[in-house]
C-alpha cells in the first residue's frame, strides 16, 4: 500500500493514527465482551476503519454524518462519551437511547449524528434533508451518508441519489463494498462493473478509491467536501474494503474463502498505516505501546461504569414516544377566532388558508410534493404558492415518496418545519418505511423530534379506482410517535393543519378527496388551531351515538335529516391517533346505544379499536352492543354503481335499524 502524506502535518498524521487505533481496541475489547456475554450482539467493522476515521476527519463537526453498522470511527471521532457509548452497547439507561436502542441505532444532536435503522437505505434521504436545509440557509456545510454494497440495490439508494442531483445538494454518498451483503457476493448483487458508476448514472461525480489506505480517504473526502460545498452539487466515493469478521459475530465467516482473508490481512487499515509512520520516524513501539495502553485504561474505566439494570417505567415509556408541544408565540383556537361574519367557503379553503398562513408564520417551514409548484398541485391546493413564497419553499419533487419524507427528517434535524404532499394516500405506500420506521421513532429513540406533517388525500366517491380511493388511515393508528388527524369541515381543516404544523411530532393529515369541494362552512380568516386530540360534538341526541369522522360525519348528518323520528347523538373524532376517549365515553353515557361509523373496510379498522374499548371500559353504560358500520373488505371498485354499494353509507340504514331493535 501507498501512503502520500501530501502537506499533511505531522499531527494530522498522528491524529488519523488514532483514529484508527481507537475503535480497533474498543473493538478488540467489545468481542471479549460478546463471548463473555455481557453484550447481546455486535457488528465488527475490524478492517473497515480507515474509511470513517478518514471521513470524519476531513469533516467539520457541525456537518451531519449518516453511519452504519462499520462506523465506530465516526462515534470516537467525534468524541462521544466512552462511558455513554459503553452503556448503549449494554443496553443501559445511561446509554445514548436510555436502553432502547443497541450499536449504532441512534444519534446525537449535539455530535451531529443520526444513526441508521435497521433498513439499509433510509439515511441516505436523511442526508439530503440536511443538505437541503444548509443549502436553504446558504451555509457552506456538507452532509455524509454511509451505505454499503449491499444498500446500494435498496429502492432508497436510488431515490436519495436522484433527488441529490436533481436538487443539486451538498451531499456526500460513502459506499463501503466489503464484497459481502451479509453472505451474498457482490457478483450476486450487482453487474455494473463499479458501483461508483451508479452515481455516474445519476449526473453526479463519483470515484472509487482504496478505502484501507486513510490518507487516500482523508484526501479524497477533503477535496470533495470543498467540491460539494464550491458547486453545491453532491459526489459519490466507493470505498474499496474487506470486512474481516463476519456481517455480525453469530453469523460467522465459513462462506468467505480463506485466500480473501490472507490477501486483505495484508491490507490492514491499522497496521499498513502503523508500519508507515514507524518509518517516517513519528512512531516507535516504545510511543505504540504507551498510546495503547492510554486507551486501555480508558476502555476498561468505561466498561466497568455501566452495567446497571435498566428499571422500566411504563408512563416514562409512553410519554417519550412524543415530543412536548411547544406553544407558539401567536395563535388562538377555533372557538375564539369564531364571529358571526365568518366567510363561508368550502373544505379545500380551509386547507389552502392554513398552509399559506403557515407558510406566513413560519420561514422555516418547507413545502414539498409532486407537482405542487408551477401546477399546483393534483388538487390545486398550492396554485399561487410559488409565486408568493418562491421555489425554495415550494419544492417539486420527483417521484420518489420514501426519498421526500427522508428528506423531510433531514430537514427537521436541522431545525426546519415541513409539509409533505403525498400525491394520494394510497402511495404512501412506497414510502411506510421512512414514516413507520424513521419519523415514528426517532423520538422514542433518542429523543429528537420529526417536525414533519404529510398530507394525505384520502377516500373513495370519486369512481378513482383501487389505487387512488383507500382509507389507510388505521395502518398509521398503529403505529405509536405518529398522530392522525382526520378533519371533516373547513374550519377544522384550517385549524387541525395549522396545528400540526405546530406540532413537532410527525402528523399525518388525512384530506378527503370529496369533500374538498362539496362541503362548505363558516372560515374564520386569521391564524388559528383546533387542538389535536379533541373530538367535536356535532349535534346531541338521546336514541343513537354515532362515532364517525370524515365523510362519516355527512353520513352522519344525511342520516339524521332523514331520519327525523330519531334522536341522533354525533361525535367527530377528528383526530384519531390520540383518540378523545374521555368524549367518547361521554356520547356513550348519553344513549347507549352506540354505532361507529368509517369508510374503511371493516376488518382492521378503526372501528374494532374503539369497540373494543367501549367494550372493555364502558360496558355498564350499554343498551346494545356496540356496531360497526364500514366499508365492504374488498378493494375499492372503480364502477361508480359499484362503488356506492361499497361504501359505508350504503349499509347505514340497516345498521341503525339493527341497534334500534334492542
Amino acid at each position: 500500500m501507498q501512503f502520500d502524506r501530501k502537506d499533511f502535518s505531522d499531527s494530522l498524521l498522528l491524529d488519523l493514527y488514532r483514529s484508527l487505533l481507537f475503535p480497533r481496541m474498543i473493538e478488540e475489547k467489545m468481542l471479549v465482551l460478546l463471548r463473555q456475554g455481557r453484550i447481546s450482539k455486535w457488528f465488527s467493522g475490524i478492517g473497515q476503519e480507515a474509511i470513517s476515521g478518514g471521513a470524519v476527519s476531513a469533516m467539520a463537526d457541525d456537518e451531519w454524518i449518516m453511519p452504519l453498522h462499520r462506523n465506530l470511527a465516526v462515534f470516537t471521532g467525534r468524541k462521544m462519551p466512552l462511558r455513554k457509548l459503553f452503556s448503549q452497547w449494554q443496553g443501559g439507561e445511561e446509554g445514548f437511547s436510555q436502553g432502547r436502542e443497541r450499536s449504532f441505532h441512534f444519534g446525537s444532536m449535539a455530535h451531529h449524528i443520526c444513526g441508521m435503522i435497521s433498513h439499509l437505505g433510509p439515511q441516505l434521504a436523511v442526508a439530503d434533508g440536511t443538505a437541503l436545509a444548509h443549502k436553504l440557509k446558504n451555509e457552506k456545510k456538507i452532509s455524509l451518508a454511509f451505505t454499503g454494497d449491499g444498500g446500494t440495490s435498496e429502492g432508497d439508494f436510488h431515490e436519495a441519489l436522484n433527488l441529490a442531483a436533481v436538487w443539486d445538494l451538498p451531499v456526500i454518498f460513502i459506499i463501503e463494498n466489503n464484497g459481502y451483503g451479509l453472505s451474498t457476493p457482490v457478483s450476486e448483487q450487482f453487474r455494473c462493473e463499479n458501483l461508483a458508476d451508479k452515481g455516474k448514472g445519476y449526473g453526479m461525480e463519483a470515484i472509487q478509491i482504496d478505502g484501507n489506505n486513510i490518507l487516500d480517504v482523508y484526501d479524497t473526502v477533503r477535496g470533495v467536501r470543498d467540491y460539494c460545498i464550491r458547486e453545491q452539487k453532491p459526489y459519490l466515493i466507493e470505498c474499496m474494503t474487506f470486512r474481516m469478521r463476519g456481517h455480525e459475530e453469530a453469523s460467522g465467516t465459513k462462506y468467505i474463502p480463506p485466500e480473501l482473508f490472507e490477501s486483505w490481512a495484508k491490507k490492514d487499515p491499522l497496521t499498513t498505516y502503523e508500519n508507515y509512520l514507524i518509518e517516517l520516524g513519528l512512531l516507535n513501539h516504545e510511543k505504540i505501546r504507551g498510546i495503547r495502553d492510554e486507551y486501555k485504561i480508558e476502555i476498561e474505566e468505561a466498561i466497568l461504569v455501566h452495567e446497571k439494570q435498566v428499571v422500566a417505567d411504563s408512563a416514562k415509556e409512553i410519554k417519550d414516544m412524543y415530543a412536548e408541544p411547544v406553544k407558539p408565540a401567536v395563535s388562538m383556537d377555533l372557538q375564539a377566532s369564531m364571529t358571526a361574519d365568518a366567510p363561508v367557503k368550502r373544505f379545500i379553503d380551509g386547507i389552502r388558508e392554513g398552509l399559506w398562513q403557515s407558510m406566513e408564520a413560519y420561514d422555516n417551514l418547507v413545502i414539498m410534493g409532486q407537482d405542487i409548484a408551477e401546477y399546483g398541485g393534483a388538487f390545486k391546493i398550492t396554485e399561487g404558492f410559488l409565486e408568493k413564497f418562491g421555489k425554495a419553499r415550494i419544492r417539486n419533487t420527483p417521484i420518489c415518496e420514501s426519498g421526500v419524507v427522508g428528506t423531510a427528517m433531514g430537514l427537521s434535524l436541522e431545525g426546519m418545519k415541513s409539509v409533505m404532499e403525498m400525491q394520494f394516500a394510497d402511495f404512501a405506500t412506497v414510502g411506510f418505511n421512512q414514516i413507520v420506521n424513521n419519523l415514528a421513532k426517532i423520538h422514542y429513540r433518542w429523543g429528537q423530534p420529526a417536525d414533519v406533517v404529510i398530507r394525505m388525500p384520502t377516500g373513495a366517491g370519486v369512481g378513482a379506482g383501487p389505487f387512488h380511493s383507500q382509507s389507510n388511515e388505521a395502518w398509521f393508528t398503529h403505529v405509536p410517535g405518529l398522530k392522525v388527524v382526520y378533519p371533516s369541515t373547513a374550519e377544522d381543516a384550517k385549524g387541525l393543519l395549522i396545528a400540526a404544523i405546530q406540532d413537532p411530532n410527525p402528523v399525518l393529515y388525512f384530506e378527503h378527496k370529496v369533500l374538498y369541494r362539496s362541503i362548505s362552512g363558516p372560515l374564520p380568516e386569521n391564524y388559528y388551531t383546533v387542538e389535536i386530540g379533541k373530538a367535536r360534538l356535532v349535534q346531541k341526541g338521546t336514541d343513537i351515538s354515532i362515532i364517525t369522522y370524515g365523510a362519516g360525519v355527512h353520513w352522519a348528518l344525511a342520516m339524521a335529516e332523514k331520519r327525523i323520528d330519531i334522536s341522533f347523538h354525533i361525535l367527530d373524532l377528528r383526530t384519531l391517533l390520540p383518540l378523545d376517549y374521555d368524549a367518547i365515553r361521554d356520547v356513550v353515557e348519553q344513549t347507549g346505544k352506540v354505532i361507529v361509523l368509517h369508510e374503511d373496510t371493516l376488518i382492521g379498522g378503526i372501528g374494532g379499536e374503539i369497540s373494543a374499548w367501549i367494550g372493555e371500559h364502558c360496558f355498564t353504560l350499554l343498551d346494545a352492543p356496540v356496531m360497526r358500520c364500514a366499508s365492504l373488505d374488498t378493494a375499492i371498485p372503480f364502477n361508480i354503481e359499484l362503488e356506492k354499494n361499497f361504501l359505508a353509507n350504503a349499509r347505514l340504514s340497516e345498521t341503525v335499524e339493527k341497534i334500534l331493535a334492542y
